[in-house]
């Protein structure tokens, strides 16, 4: 029974001594309220009731940035979301230099957000996203470099746009999509006239090839039983029979 309260002291000032870091964290030593370095994973034997351990997870935050209302540069009104993907990378400096490492970035990037945003036009904000998403993502790491944190990602999300302003724009579109259509358009009926310009130009050269073409488009047309065919007939063709007739219907004196 003597050894039992020694034993209870032992174990309480084991309990005290040894802390367990995962893999995906590290833990941050405070002796006598100065920070002497990070230490794990693993098996952390701490000096008890003078050195004090604050865990630090490592591994990826997902941060949504709830909705911002923004006006962009072109005086629109626009409300919008994001993501932001980050981790701490100084566990040190997450711990000492800042109180929230988590509602810190969280406050940045909402700021930042609707900062870039408002610098930035509507028809940016729709046709280079990328663009934006990268400007973003590098102001929002500067910001919290000192605080040994690496942001590594920033998306938008969602770009909310007033009724009437998507209104415009599907109009706008529409004009659009009618402008190209008669581009194509003329650029086909200009390239059908130099076709059939050009088909002239051998149709001129060769008479012959007339005739031909009344035969092709003869045929073409009887492959319908039940049509009836008006074909106009060459004089060319007729111009000898023509000659015979008249010299049948000449007298021997005339034909002499």
């Amino acid at each position: 029974m003597v050894w039992f309260p020694i034993v209870v002291i032992i174990l309480i000032i084991l309990a005290a001594a040894i802390r367990i870091v995962q893999e995906y964290e590290r833990g941050v030593i405070f002796r006598l309220g100065r920070c002497v370095g990070a230490r794990g994973p693993g098996m952390i034997i701490l000096i008890p009731f003078i050195e004090r351990m604050q865990k630090i997870d490592l591994r990826v935050i997902t941060l949504d940035i709830p909705t911002q209302e923004v006006i962009t540069k072109d005086n629109v009104t626009v409300k919008v979301n994001a993501v932001v993907y980050f981790r701490v990378v100084n566990p040190v400096d997450a711990v000492i230099k800042v109180l929230d490492h988590i509602r810190a970035t969280m406050q940045l990037s909402q700021t930042t957000l609707r900062s870039v945003l408002g610098q930035s036009e509507l028809d940016e904000l729709i046709s280079r996203r990328d663009d934006i998403n990268h400007r973003l993502q590098q102001i929002i790491d500067e910001g919290t470099e000192p605080w040994g944190i690496k942001v590594s990602l920033v998306e938008v999300k969602d770009a909310e746009m007033p009724p009437a302003m998507q209104r415009s724009m599907a109009a706008q579109a529409e004009a659009e999509r009618e402008r190209r259509a008669k581009l194509i358009h003329a650029e086909g009926e200009y390239q059908a006239s130099a076709k059939l310009a050009e088909a002239a130009r051998v149709i001129s050269s060769q008479p012959g090839t007339m005739q031909l073409r009344y035969l092709q488009t003869l045929t073409e047309i009887a492959s319908d039983q039940s049509s009836t065919i008006v074909f106009p007939l060459p004089l060319d063709l007729i111009a000898p029979f023509l000659d015979i007739m008249r010299q049948s219907q000449k007298t021997p004196q005339e034909r002499q």
